[in-house]
């Protein structure tokens, strides 16, 4: 079951496509973050939200909101999909153990391997203020989740 409004978000841990760690509970305090779960690097859908969210960024940054996209693919998988599309924010692998932070937040398709398409707005006391789930082959509404951070 997936995290719902009002819970805890779960802290994690992952590298990102450079291979730094990066902590959820660093931006504690200091900034809103919005956590997008998305299948695979290199697919249609994903590649469109990404680079959509790249294109909108400054709509998160004037809201003081950190954007981590997290994947199931390797963090050299992610170095290679973001310089070849441009992604300057982090993009979070959780390969391994396999799909643990996906799980936690009750994102994993167990089935295919991989996360679906789970959006999570996480407040600066690191309470979750706003989500969706979207099925593997429905994109999100960007214009949705910066209305959420605009009533936080």
């Amino acid at each position: 079951m997936a995290i719902q409004v009002g819970d805890k978000a779960p802290d994690f841990e992952l590298k990102d496509n450079h291979g730094a760690t990066v902590k959820l509970s660093d931006y504690r305090g200091r900034k809103n973050v919005v956590v997008l779960f998305y299948p695979f690097a290199f697919t249609g859908v994903c590649t469109g939200e990404l680079c959509e969210v790249r294109d909108h960024l400054p709509q998160f940054s004037d809201r003081d909101t950190q954007v981590l996209a997290v994947s199931n693919d390797s963090i050299h998988t992610l170095r290679v999909f973001a310089e070849q599309e441009g992604l300057e924010y982090p993009l979070l692998s959780d390969f391994w153990p396999h799909g643990n932070v996906s799980r936690a937040y009750g994102v994993f398709d167990e089935d295919k391997g991989c996360a679906v398409r789970g959006t999570f707005i996480i407040d600066k006391e690191g309470v979750v203020r706003w989500t969706v789930l979207n099925g593997l082959p429905d994109a999100r509404d960007l214009n949705e989740y910066v209305k959420a951070l605009d009533s936080l």
